[in-house]
């Protein structure tokens, strides 16, 4: 039987989360000697405009379900409104350090995080250029090192992005939900920059939905590649409880841990032949909007069981 692997992608969204949540991981992580994926928004935390969403009957209903003040916290939803808009990890770079110092993998999730979710489907791809530089920069400031990798805000990309994301060679990205890794096919050939998706639900997709989000989330784990994303403002806050239970499950159902770019290493080495897909818009259960996704992904794998 093929051994499950269980890579922990942590995506730091908000000021809040690389402050308070991300510190909060980092001491679960070092205490289970457990090691993590994170993608961390560098620029401006606007999570306030995420607000002008709510005319949307399907992020009502997201909100209604999942108390974004518990959640995010008054600060939070308010910055870039009615509050400044701090810089997340560009604002923080001793604490980007302690990251990879610790043994964790680091890299961009984006300079505008709410920028791009709302707007890279209209963006130009000088917009493009201009986002995913500024990130890259900030995060050489920060850490001495070019990113590696990078991970598109909201799982929404777009041809054009995936296409200038390529030309800046990083050896993977994780811009898509999906059930397995692949190459992007746009209209201008098959791009080289792998693409690592998320694979599972998200406790934020699942509360409010299930009784059980642990043993959901456990069911959800299949033999292979699983690709849990996490969110250092929720399961590092609010549900830090539930994602330590599970932890626990996936421990007594001894799956193996990796980073994601372990994961990339192990593939490139066993020189089997990657899928090629086209990237489509679709959508996951218990979460507002759509997402990027290859286009033969077969949706129920990423919705919660029922």
């Amino acid at each position: 039987m093929v051994q499950a692997t269980v890579a922990l992608r942590v995506d730091v969204d908000t000021r809040r989360g690389l402050e308070e949540g991300a510190p909060r991981l980092l001491e679960l992580f070092r205490r289970r000697d457990l090691r993590a994926t994170f993608f961390v928004t560098m620029g401006p935390d606007r999570s306030g405009r995420a607000l002008r969403r709510a005319l949307r009957p399907s992020f009502l209903r997201k909100m209604w379900r999942t108390n974004p003040f518990k959640l995010y916290g008054l600060r939070t939803l308010l910055s870039g409104t009615f509050l400044p808009a701090p810089l997340v990890g560009a604002g923080l770079p001793a604490l980007l350090r302690q990251i990879a110092a610790e043994g964790h993998e680091l890299a961009p999730h984006g300079w505008d995080h709410v920028g791009w979710q709302d707007r890279v489907h209209r963006l130009g791809r000088s917009a493009i250029r201009d986002d995913l530089e500024s990130a890259a920069r900030a995060f050489k400031a920060a850490v001495g090192v070019a990113p590696h990798a990078s991970a598109a805000p909201g799982w929404r990309t777009s041809d054009a992005a995936l296409s200038v994301q390529d030309a800046l060679g990083f050896r993977y990205a994780s811009d898509t939900r999906g059930d397995a890794p692949f190459r992007p096919k746009v209209a201008d050939g098959v791009l080289a920059t792998l693409q690592v998706p998320t694979t599972m639900p998200t406790m934020d997709e699942l509360l409010g939905r299930v009784p059980d989000i642990p043993g959901a989330l456990l069911q959800a784990v299949r033999p292979g590649l699983n690709v849990f994303t996490l969110h250092a403002e929720v399961e590092g806050g609010h549900l830090l409880t539930a994602f330590e239970a599970f932890l626990d499950a996936l421990g007594r159902s001894r799956v193996r841990f990796a980073r994601l770019d372990d994961v990339v290493d192990r593939l490139r080495a066993a020189a089997d032949e990657t899928p090629i897909a086209c990237v489509v818009r679709g959508s996951v259960d218990g979460r507002s909007g759509w997402v990027a996704a290859p286009g033969w992904t077969r949706w129920h794998a990423m919705v919660a069981p029922r």
